[in-house]
């Protein structure tokens, strides 16, 4: 295991202990899509840039996306 691997699971694994320990809902969102970054990269280390590409999608784009909406629609109902 090279130095680049060891860097980029550390990234990861501070990434998502981010998200674990954030509770408001939209920071919560914007710090997943950080970590789907941060996978994206690390798959792109490990030779998968097949996964690399659908973590893009999946985890840094559609999720965060899908969570800002409900909770924007969410917060809309309530406030009237």
């Amino acid at each position: 295991m090279n130095a680049l691997q060891v860097l980029s699971f550390l990234l990861v694994a501070a990434a998502g202990t981010g998200v674990v320990a954030t509770r408001n809902p939209l920071l919560q969102s914007m710090v997943g899509s950080f970590f789907g970054l941060q996978l994206s990269i690390l798959f792109t280390v490990l030779q998968a840039p097949d996964v690399a590409l659908s973590e893009i999608v999946v985890g840094a784009v559609a999720f965060p996306l899908m969570v800002v909406l409900t909770v924007a629609k969410t917060s809309a109902k309530g406030a009237k």
